[in-house]
């Protein structure tokens, strides 16, 4: 199945019918794509374009560079999360699997993930576009995870930060290992992880909880 993360955007029209919002969506989706394939550094703005159906020209109508089309990809990137992690929620995947489940094509792509860390190191320096977003990313997925579907569990060892801190670590860590040997079951050890750092809900309200 054609993963939502690194899709190829479907053809577009080109010329001014179609709206300008919806032209910066798709020149998106073209660099989310791009940016999957090739890697940051190696992506070109004319492949963007080309992906797009767009000239370089028209493309640089809408977006000044990389620099400004990169968190804009992210940005979209977290919203296919969000969007599968809703799908799968549905399907009753218990609540320890779902961040899993959400990796698990990311995971069967070595070329997406040696992209993905490579963009997340560099994005340690505060002057990299991409800087923010992942700050940004980090105190996201804590609300979430504080007050979503993996409630945590009332302790004095680990706070709520100091969770999603060793969650993000696990996954950074995790991705590295399955990339050296991809015959590890890394995403059994994170559904495993999960478990331990994170409640479950009470039996009485456990509906809806997963």
């Amino acid at each position: 199945m054609t993963s939502p993360l690194t899709a190829e955007p479907s053809p577009r029209r080109r010329g001014p019918s179609a709206s300008t919002p919806a032209r910066r969506a798709e020149i998106v989706e073209a660099a989310l794509a791009s940016f999957a394939e090739h890697g940051y550094e190696r992506a070109s703005l004319r492949d963007i374009a080309s992906r797009a159906g767009l000239t370089h020209a028209a493309l640089l109508r809408h977006f000044s560079g990389k620099e400004e089309l990169l968190p804009a990809a992210l940005a979209q990137r977290e919203e296919h999360e969000e969007d599968l992690a809703a799908q799968i929620m549905t399907a009753h995947v218990p609540g320890e699997q779902i961040l899993s489940a959400v990796l698990a094509d990311e995971f069967a792509h070595p070329d997406f993930q040696r992209n993905w860390m490579a963009l997340t190191v560099a994005a340690t320096n505060p002057e990299h576009p991409a800087h923010e977003f992942f700050l940004g990313r980090r105190e996201r997925m804590r609300s979430r995870f504080t007050d979503g579907p993996l409630p945590t569990k009332e302790d004095e060892l680990l706070t709520a930060d100091e969770k999603i801190t060793l969650v993000l670590a696990m996954v950074d860590g995790l991705r590295i290992q399955s990339l050296l040997d991809p015959s590890r079951d890394a995403l059994g050890l994170l559904a495993t992880f999960m478990k331990l750092i994170a409640a479950q809900p009470p039996a009485a309200s456990s509906a809806g909880g997963a």
